[in-house]
């Protein structure tokens, strides 16, 4: 009697939640985008693919390179961060990814962060630069962007796993509190 060929392997939930993070990572068009620091952003995918798929030292320094390019200084955020928001909420969200209590950290930073805000409204009397009046928009955007993700956060908050849970909360009270944009 034949015996069919094996079909495919099937992978398990574990296996399929794994192998679909950051799928749309390759949809933004990070080459047009600058950093933090003014560079281009093409290196951001490598840096959150060594954060969904590498070991925890290897997501840790890639978490730190990360925070420099989106989040300089820990306050000063570029055209890139806001599109690499969603990218890291999805990490965090993730029961595989290490090293969340430092993503929430970073998204946290991200919400607070208000530089470009602050000195437009600090020069609303004299003209400020003219190049610089995309950066507000950048912070707007970024922050919208991390409140948009409230809904992930909220669910690692409620994590059994202390390390998770707390700073998850953390950044929840954060939100709450974190005064709007001034006017501009």
């Amino acid at each position: 009697m034949l015996k069919a060929p094996p079909g495919p392997a099937r992978q398990s939930d574990e296996e399929q939640d794994v192998g679909s993070l950051l799928k749309g990572v390759s949809g933004v068009r990070w080459g047009e985008l600058c950093d933090a620091t003014g560079a281009a952003a093409g290196g951001i995918p490598s840096l959150l693919s060594r954060i969904a798929y590498g070991d925890e030292d290897t997501a840790r320094i890639a978490i730190d390179d990360l925070g420099d390019a989106i989040c300089a200084l820990g306050f000063v955020v570029g055209e890139a961060t806001a599109p690499t928001v969603p990218f890291l909420l999805e990490l965090v969200g993730s029961p595989h990814v290490a090293r969340k209590a430092e993503l929430l950290d970073l998204l946290g930073s991200i919400c607070r962060a208000d530089q470009w805000h602050s000195a437009a409204a600090a020069a609303q009397d004299r003209k400020y630069d003219a190049s610089y009046q995309r950066q507000p928009g950048w912070e707007a955007a970024a922050r919208t962007a991390v409140y948009a993700g409230r809904s992930v956060i909220a669910g690692v908050a409620s994590s059994v796993r202390p390390e998770e849970a707390t700073p998850a909360r953390k950044l929840l009270q954060e939100m709450d509190c974190i005064p709007p944009f001034p006017e501009l």
